[in-house]
């Protein structure tokens, strides 16, 4: 059985790093602590509910709460859930009686195989959030007037304080000391150095065009975040610096006036390790060519940034791209959030504008999907161009690396098929419609919408107006499909997604059930 040391240590090494490197922030951290257990607590919770773990044998929804029969006997008790909650509305839940507000604490006494590294993550998880908002500027829940917002889009990126909205380990950064998040973390707005390390040419798989003035004679330079080179290069960067602004992924960032940087990040974020394979770079060029394509379609209501260059030195480990920045698509006086930034300009209190805005999703991701490629539009990579009043205008999407693509529906709208990686390639319209519906509705729009009773009416507001395809139909009357995170985590030894499918609301709206 796997061995979890204590709940608290994550929080206890958290806060004496910090009163060393920033004693001012403890008494801020420590009072973010507990609505930082709660907001971890309410997506453990949720995974608990909805996720096929197969250590729970039975779920008891009532009126007065969820009760959860365990294989072992034990049974947990806690409040009605809410698969498309973002308020963090667990404070506590009860095993055989006894009371846990720790998800730490709750998962290392479930002691259920690998629950002790999910425990450690759950921790991280914990401690990282109640630092993340604690580095927050008192005015940062205030909403400015429309003509006063951020001019720049790292900015919106950096106001998404608490990560992933359904993910248990949404802040966990394994391998980052408090300094390190501090200095690379988006949330805490620092500008970050890139080291730039010269590689020959010949050494490097290269697509696209490369920036004159990374290059060094017969050598590329290549950015190279800061941790990456410390903690897995351990390699000086001989060849300058470059200034950058953090993105909500965090390995991605912003280069002032210019594109965009994707830089090797080998840490495990959420559920992944943020490297970029050679793979993604030697197809980079073509599914940047076969995006342009797609936009030039979409009558004007998408765009896909293009990637410009993308260099790779052999590994995984040492390989960057450049992409142009979704600012470059705002028109006079508009401008460009990431979906995942909605809920900061207050928009999304609104019924109207949320119906608005999935109309406007929906009505271009399933047209995009009626010609064969399933987008992975969560709140990271969908953006959405606003009006000077905020009326949601146009999508932009980055970062084309998972997307699904079938051959088959192209072919019937005479679409050519790109040169892409096989792992992207499926004809399978459960694979497809999990991509996009897992990353979009059961992602983006819920995590705008931020409950089931939102969310219902953005829904059936949209699908209105969509043309009746078999997706739309799908859309209609099956179980939401959505990662199973939790599993995932506690499932070392399976490669690939796993799912769970979700109550829908348009059909519970009907009176039918979609268990």
């Amino acid at each position: 059985m796997d061995r979890f040391p204590t709940a608290e240590t994550a929080e206890t090494e958290v806060a004496e790093e910090l009163a060393a490197l920033r004693p001012g922030l403890v008494p801020l951290y420590e009072a973010h602590l507990g609505g930082a257990r709660a907001a971890v607590l309410t997506r453990l919770w949720r995974a608990l509910a909805f996720e096929p773990l197969p250590w729970i044998t039975g779920r008891e929804h009532g009126r007065d709460g969820l009760v959860l029969r365990l294989a072992d006997g034990r049974r947990l008790q806690g409040p009605p859930a809410d698969p498309y909650a973002t308020a963090a509305y667990v404070t506590a839940v009860s095993l055989d009686g006894t009371a846990y507000d720790d998800p730490a604490r709750l998962t290392a006494d479930l002691a259920v195989p690998h629950g002790g590294f999910l425990a450690a993550e759950l921790g991280h998880s914990v401690a990282s959030l109640a630092l993340s908002r604690a580095g927050q500027p008192a005015s940062a829940g205030t909403l400015p007037p429309m003509e006063e917002w951020p001019a720049e889009d790292w900015e919106w990126e950096q106001r998404v304080v608490d990560g992933h909205p359904f993910h248990p380990a949404c802040r966990s950064r394994p391998g980052f000391s408090v300094a390190e998040q501090l200095a690379y973390g988006p949330e805490h707005r620092p500008t970050v150095g890139l080291g730039l390390l010269p590689v020959r040419v010949s050494e490097c798989l290269v697509r696209g065009v490369w920036p004159e003035d990374l290059r060094d004679g017969g050598r590329l330079l290549l950015p190279v975040h800061p941790w990456q080179a410390a903690h897995v290069l351990e390699r000086r960067c001989e060849g300058g610096v470059l200034e950058a602004r953090p993105l909500m992924s965090l390995r991605t960032l912003a280069v002032p006036g210019g594109p965009h940087v994707k830089t090797s990040l080998t840490a495990r974020l959420t559920s992944s390790v943020r490297d970029i394979s050679m793979g993604s770079i030697a197809a980079s060029a073509a599914l940047s060519a076969f995006g342009e394509d797609l936009a030039a379609r979409s009558d004007g209501l998408l765009h896909i940034t293009r990637t410009l260059g993308a260099a790779g030195a052999g590994s995984a480990d040492l390989a960057a791209l450049w992409r142009e920045p979704p600012q470059a698509y705002a028109g006079a006086g508009e401008h460009v959030l990431p979906v995942a930034a909605l809920p900061a300009t207050g928009l999304p209190d609104s019924p109207s504008w949320l119906g608005d805005f999935a109309r406007l999703a929906l009505t271009v991701c399933l047209r995009l999907l009626e010609w064969g490629v399933a987008l992975e539009a969560h709140g990271q990579n969908l953006l959405v161009v606003l009006s000077r009043s905020g009326a949601p205008l146009r999508l932009v999407y980055r970062d084309l690396a998972d997307i699904r693509v079938s051959p088959a529906r192209l072919a019937r709208h005479g679409i050519p098929v790109p040169q892409v990686p096989a792992r992207i390639v499926t004809d399978d319209p459960v694979a497809l419609r999990r991509k996009l519906f897992g990353s979009l509705v059961a992602g983006a729009l819920a995590g705008t919408a931020g409950s089931w009773t939102a969310l219902r009416a953005a829904l059936e507001t949209a699908v209105r107006d969509l043309p009746r395809t078999p997706d739309r139909a799908a859309l209609c009357a099956q179980p939401l499909p959505a990662k199973a995170l939790t599993l995932m985590r506690l499932s070392p030894g399976t490669p690939g997604d796993q799912w769970t499918g979700l109550p829908n609301p348009l059909v519970l709206a009907s009176g039918a059930s979609s268990q």
